[in-house]
């Protein structure tokens, strides 16, 4: 009976607990959103989203270069960006998904949030599906020419990920794939 007393007791602490919280919260309760976020810094570990953050400074220097001759509003840079963010996601994807046998043997890699089982591969495929269809859209509005590159370009960047197996001038590939200026840039 005294047993049965404290884990009734916890139960109803933690009941209380809860109540008091969602009281001092106004109602809400932020667990979700807490996931949620979590699950998003999963992902960006995943594709290394940071990297991306480094590289937009090198793609606005391309915007500024393209606004000389053709003036950029600001939704065609927010595309830009957003394109840029995207296939690199979908290629940073694409790369995690091709090398995960080798991830797996790297002590350097062990814990990547794919290595570990945090993102499984069918969510892998999922998070590169919609990145490149995200990156596809983005090409679409901004203008003709970038939409049917945009399926080519996917394609040199995923392959990149296969070069390593072949060549020691990946990195060479990767700079084709992702040269100063955008593609559909005149």
């Amino acid at each position: 009976m005294h047993a049965r007393y404290f884990g009734l007791c916890k139960k109803t602490d933690k009941n209380i607990l809860k109540g008091f919280s969602t009281i001092l919260l106004g109602g809400w309760d932020f667990r979700g959103a807490v996931m949620v976020i979590a699950k998003i810094r999963t992902y960006g570990r995943l594709i290394k989203f940071s990297h991306t953050i480094f590289a937009l400074p090198f793609a606005l220097a391309a915007v500024l270069l393209a606004n000389r001759q053709y003036p950029v509003s600001l939704q065609t840079l927010l595309l830009i960006l957003f394109a840029m963010a995207s296939g690199r996601s979908a290629a940073m994807g694409f790369n995690r998904f091709a090398d995960l046998h080798y991830d797996r043997l790297n002590p350097r890699t062990a814990n990547r949030p794919h290595v570990t089982g945090q993102v499984g591969v069918s969510s892998m495929l999922v998070f590169i599906l919609l990145s490149a269809a995200a990156f596809i859209f983005c090409s679409a509005l901004l203008g003709r020419l970038c939409f049917v590159l945009s399926v080519p370009v996917l394609a040199v960047l995923f392959f990149y990920s296969l070069t390593k197996r072949f060549t020691s001038f990946s990195h060479l590939f990767l700079g084709f794939a992702w040269p100063p200026r955008g593609p559909g840039s005149q």
